[in-house]
């Protein structure tokens, strides 16, 4: 899940919360304290989310991605003629 679609969806759930509480008929400190704690799982998640996507990719060899990292610093550098 890319960022701009976390924010708009964490500002939706959010707001759901917010007018559940407000219609609810609770006070404003409860309407905050409930958007943080919705907050913060929401946060958590995300952070979990993206752990487990790390987590599950597979490992490249050191050696693959420094070969790769030079091959490009190589390709950029202009050859002198002769």
């Amino acid at each position: 899940m890319s960022l701009p679609k976390f924010i708009v969806g964490m500002v939706f759930a959010l707001a759901i919360v917010v007018s559940w509480s407000y219609f609810d008929g609770a006070s404003l400190s409860t309407i905050l304290i409930r958007a943080v704690v919705c907050a913060i799982i929401i946060q958590a998640g995300y952070f979990l989310l993206v752990f487990a996507t790390i987590a599950r990719s597979p490992p490249v060899p050191a050696d693959k991605t420094r070969e790769a990292e030079r091959g490009a610093i190589l390709d950029k550098v202009p050859t002198a003629k002769s």
